[in-house]
C-alpha cells in the first residue's frame, strides 16, 4: 500500500476505508485458520511466547554444542539399527564421525563433550547382531 492518507479525513475513517475495500475485493477470503479458534487462548500469558513459536517452527537448537551432540549421536543410533545394509551403516557411521571430530576439535561452549568417535567395526558387528536377531523374531 503505498496511498497517503487524504488530507481532511480521520486516520480511523482511512482505515475503515481501506478494509472495506479489501473486504470487497476478497483479499480476506479463504485465509489460513478461517473459522478456526485462536490457538493457545486458554493458556495464561506468556511474555515470551513468539520466542518460543519461533523456537518449535524453525526446531532452532538452544543446547550447547555437547548436549547437542549427545541428542544427535542417539537419534543416529536410532535409525542406524534400522538400516538394512552393513554399507549403509559404515557410511552413517562414518558421517557420524566426523560431525563427532568436528565438535570435539571446537572450543568448548558450555560443558565440555564427552562423545569419542564411533568404532564403525564394533557398531557394524553389534548391527549384525541385531538385524540376526530382529529376522528369526520375525
Amino acid at each position: 500500500m503505498t496511498e497517503r492518507k487524504p488530507p481532511g479525513k480521520s486516520w480511523e475513517s482511512w482505515f475503515d476505508e481501506i478494509i472495506q475495500r479489501a473486504q470487497d475485493e476478497g483479499v480476506f477470503q479463504d485465509l489460513p485458520g478461517a473459522g478456526k479458534p485462536l490457538p493457545d487462548l486458554d493458556k495464561p500469558y506468556d511474555p515470551d511466547w513468539w520466542a518460543k513459536q519461533l523456537v518449535r517452527r524453525e526446531k532452532i537448537s538452544l543446547l550447547p554444542p555437547a548436549l547437542e551432540l549427545l541428542r544427535q549421536v542417539e537419534a543416529e543410533l536410532a535409525i542406524i539399527w534400522t538400516l538394512s545394509s552393513e554399507a549403509e551403516v559404515r557410511r552413517r557411521a562414518a558421517a557420524l564421525n566426523a560431525v563427532i571430530a568436528t565438535v570435539n576439535a571446537r572450543a568448548a561452549e558450555g560443558p565440555p563433550t564427552r562423545v569419542a568417535p564411533l568404532d564403525v567395526d564394533a557398531l557394524v558387528a553389534d548391527w549384525r547382531r541385531r538385524s540376526t536377531a530382529n529376522r528369526k523374531d520375525g
